[in-house]
């Protein structure tokens, strides 16, 4: 049987242990932040390697290629068929997502650049906006417009080094 204290140490023990597991768990949640840049990109890729056409013509995130790839903006943009491409080529801003590919939220509530994920998106009067994870997306779709007006007056200097 233990004693009173071995109990507490092996008791504080698993709470420290649980503390540390927290933390490290949060940690991977933290978004990353960037400075100031025209686009999200990775290891030169914008948006994760995401085509950005794929959200307006198949309505959800599809994965680019590197063998359809155009460069604008400071980044490779990969795309899923050369007709994406070639749109996109043809008028970028009318396919490329608002404030760079940097979550929008982010942009608008914090006026900070944090990455984004493919399946976090919303195209509000026809243009398109990434966010950082589902429940930064839950908090967006609440106030679009109000973040959308936010995001828009910040971007400039958010962008620009």
């Amino acid at each position: 049987m233990l004693n009173m204290s071995k109990r507490r140490f092996l008791i504080s023990g698993g709470a420290f242990t649980a503390l540390i597991g927290s933390i490290a768990a949060y940690r991977t949640f933290v978004p990353h932040t960037y400075t100031a840049q025209k686009t999200y990109k990775v290891d030169g890729i914008a948006i994760g390697g995401t085509d950005p056409v794929g959200y307006f013509k198949q309505a959800k995130p599809i994965i680019g290629s590197p063998e359809f790839s155009f460069d604008w903006n400071g980044a490779a943009w990969h795309f899923a068929s050369v007709e994406n491409r070639d749109l996109f080529a043809a008028n970028p801003e009318s396919y490329a997502p608002q404030y760079g590919g940097f979550c929008a939220w982010a942009v608008a509530a914090r006026k900070k650049l944090y990455s984004t994920q493919a399946k976090n998106w919303t195209i509000e009067n026809g243009k398109l906006y990434l966010n950082y994870n589902d429940n930064i997306q839950k908090k967006w779709e609440k106030n679009k417009q109000g973040f959308i007006a936010n995001g828009d007056r910040f971007w400039l200097a958010l962008s620009s080094a």
